[in-house]
Order: C-alpha cells, then sequence, then structure tokens
C-alpha cells in the first residue's frame, strides 16, 4: 500500500463502478485526500450517490474537471470514448491521461488529440471493488518513468499490478477483465455438485467460494506452480485424483483456454467498432 499522499489532482471522467473502486482505493489507501478528486458523470443518480459516499467534489463539466487535474482518468464505456475525447482534447496537453476502457487502444485516443498527452492504457477488473483486484499496465511511448510509476501507484490501491505491452491488452482483458465471471461460474458449478450429494445450498456455495478463495491464496503466498500446488493435494489412489480425472475427461483446461481465446477477440472486435 502507498505510504504517503501524492500532490496531484485527479480528475476521473465517468463516475462508474470502476471509477468508483478507484476512488474508494485512492482514500481508504491515504494516497489521495478528498480535495484532490473530481468526478464527472452525465447521471445525477451517480454523481449523487459518488458524492455523498466519499465526500469528493462531483459535477457534469468533464472539460473543468480535466483542466484542473493533472491526471485524466478516462473511465467511460469504449462506445463513448472517441466523444469524450474530442470534447476534451484541448485540456489533456502535456498531461497523464489514463483510460481504462476496454479494446480502446491509445492509438486512437491520440489521433484524436489536438495536443501531446501521456498516455496509459489500464485494465483492471471487478474485484478491485473490494481492493483485491488484478490490474494490467501498459505505457503509451511517450511515457516517462515517472509518470508509469504514478500510474502504478494509483492502481495499486485497489489490488496487484502487472506491467505489458499494449499488444497483449486484448488478451488480459479475456483472462483477467472477464476472469472474475468464470471463477463464479465454476463456484456455482461446484456448489450445485455438493447440493446434488446432498449439502444444503448454502453450506455447499460457502464450501465452494472458500476453496477458490484459499487455492488462489496458496498460489499468491507460496508462488509455486500451480501443477506443484495440484500435486500436493491429489494423493496416489485419492478422492482427488478420481475429480480431476473427470474434468480431464470433461475438457475443462481446453474450455477455459477457449473461454479466454473467444473473450480477447471480442475485446478486439469491439475496438475495431469503436474506432
Amino acid at each position: 500500500m502507498p505510504d504517503e499522499a501524492i500532490d496531484r489532482n485527479v480528475a476521473l471522467i465517468g463516475a462508474g463502478q470502476m471509477a468508483e473502486a478507484l476512488i474508494g482505493g485512492f482514500l481508504e489507501s491515504g494516497l489521495l485526500t478528498a480535495s484532490r478528486l473530481w468526478a464527472t458523470d452525465p447521471s445525477a443518480e451517480r454523481r449523487d450517490l459518488v458524492g455523498r459516499r466519499y465526500g469528493i467534489r462531483v459535477g457534469v463539466d468533464n472539460r473543468e474537471a480535466a483542466d484542473w487535474a493533472c491526471v485524466v482518468i478516462l473511465a467511460v464505456k469504449p462506445q463513448t470514448m472517441s466523444a469524450v475525447v474530442d470534447e476534451l482534447a484541448g485540456s489533456l496537453a502535456g498531461k497523464l491521461v489514463i483510460s481504462i476502457a476496454a479494446g480502446v487502444p491509445l492509438r486512437q485516443i491520440a489521433e484524436r488529440l489536438k495536443s501531446e498527452a501521456r498516455l496509459v492504457r489500464v485494465m483492471p477488473n471487478a474485484p478491485a471493488l473490494l481492493r483485491a483486484g488484478v490490474s494490467a499496465l501498459a505505457a503509451g511511448p511517450t511515457v516517462a518513468e515517472e509518470d508509469a510509476k504514478l500510474a502504478r501507484r494509483l492502481l495499486e490501491t485497489v489490488g496487484r499490478v502487472v506491467e505489458v505491452g499494449e499488444p497483449l491488452m486484448d488478451a488480459v482483458t479475456g483472462l483477467s477483465g472477464s476472469g472474475p465471471a468464470y471463477a463464479f461460474l465454476m463456484i456455482e458449478a461446484l456448489a450445485d455438485g455438493g447440493v446434488k450429494m446432498g449439502l444444503p445450498r448454502d453450506v455447499a456455495v460457502t464450501l465452494a467460494a472458500q476453496t477458490l478463495a484459499g487455492a488462489a491464496k496458496m498460489w499468491i503466498e507460496t508462488g509455486e506452480h500451480p501443477g506443484g500446488l495440484k500435486d500436493r493435494v491429489a494423493s496416489p489412489g485419492g478422492t482427488t485424483i478420481a475429480g480431476l480425472h473427470e474434468l480431464e475427461k470433461g475438457g475443462l483446461r481446453s474450455v477455459l483456454m477457449k473461454a479466454v481465446e473467444a473473450a480477447t477477440e471480442r475485446s478486439k472486435t469491439l475496438g475495431r467498432q469503436c474506432s
């Protein structure tokens, strides 16, 4: 977690759930104070909720907020990114601009700007709402090391951060961006299996969810290869290897790989449509 506040004004253009997750992370970590944050959104309901909950400045004037800020976070839907960038083109000169819009390449943003900005593309995921997310960060060619460090510090308030080349951001979207939904489906399926074998539904869901959470924590804390951790659970002739055999027969590995591939390709398609 950050150990001291940063002396920068940060504007969030868009106050949806992911923007709210970031605001909560910034404030809870102490990285930013409420006076350093300004969020805009066309929805009065979202503005009122964020303003009341976090005590930050909110409004509808994107350009005024961007003019005030040193760092501008574009937390808008991919379909509206072009219009927002066109509106803010004169307000982003020389600023650090962080985009969290899925599928929108930095090139598309840069081409619409009338002046040079320092662009960073980020893909967070839903567990950021609980400060347990993972974000991938891709820095544009004009981004200095200090800018990349600042972007990383901002994202670390809501979870872990990895840095990748921008061509890999669609794959990040397909894996970690969409991945929480895959995990929820697995929790539901495991719980269904427990119910089939006689467990009460609430007990089965608790066992399934905590099992996945605990397994993930084992990897995070040990760094051991997942296959090695799996082998430690699967004793010869035991129950686990029998279950694993059924998963292999059902093609679980292949299905999960195909899910990541399909979501990656969809991210690429959205990027093309938005451009």
